[in-house]
This record gives C-alpha cells, structure tokens and sequence, in this order.
C-alpha cells in the first residue's frame, strides 16, 4: 500500500518510519524545477532524482528503507511511488499535493511554479 501523506503529516511519517531505517525524501522533479524551489525535511535524507531517472539508477536505492516521494503536484511522484512498489519497496508513500502544497501547508517561503 502506497501512503498518502499531506506535506503537513509528513514530520509525523518520517519520524515513525525511522524505525524501518533513516527515511529518503525522494524528489523526482526535474532539474530545472529543483533551481525554483526545494524543500528540507527534518529526519530524512533528500535525494533529488528526475522521474526517468530512476529506472536506470534503481540501483542506488535501497527496498528496504522507507522512501517518501515527491513532484510538484503528486503525479509524477505516485507513478514513482507505484514502480517502487511493484520492485519490491517495502514501505513507500506519496507526499500529496507535492512541494505546491509543501509551499501553503508548511512554509510559504517556498516558491510556487
């Protein structure tokens, strides 16, 4: 089952998922998008990796670390969270509404696009 998490639960995520190992934030926005705004979290590592990216470099992830992924919207990173899931991940969610939602629900500094 692939988590829905509204940027505003996502602290309260990453911080039970740190029993299952040190979370990744796992942005699969573009580059160029990445320049415009960017997000921290506190108690996850961020790794920024373009949604075609990651079948080529799946290798550099690890399935048994809960993966938290995020886009602009949540589109592109469900379809990520979902071809995660279907590789075996075993504790993967989707951060709704992406760093647009981030930017109104957690803090505002964020640029919106």
């Amino acid at each position: 089952m692939i988590d829905q998490i509204p940027p505003h639960d996502l602290s309260a995520w990453l911080a039970a998922a740190r029993a299952e190992g040190q979370p990744l934030l796992l942005d699969v926005r573009e580059p160029v998008e990445w320049q415009i705004a960017s997000v921290r979290a506190e108690s996850a590592d961020l790794l920024q990796l373009p949604m075609s990216a990651v079948p080529s470099r799946l290798n550099e992830l690890d399935p048994d670390r809960p993966v938290a992924v995020l886009c602009h919207h949540g589109g592109r990173s469900m379809q990520v969270a979902m071809f995660l899931q279907q590789q075996g991940f075993a504790r993967i969610a989707n951060v709704a509404g992406g760093i647009d939602a981030w930017s109104l629900q957690i803090d505002p500094s964020v640029p919106r696009y």
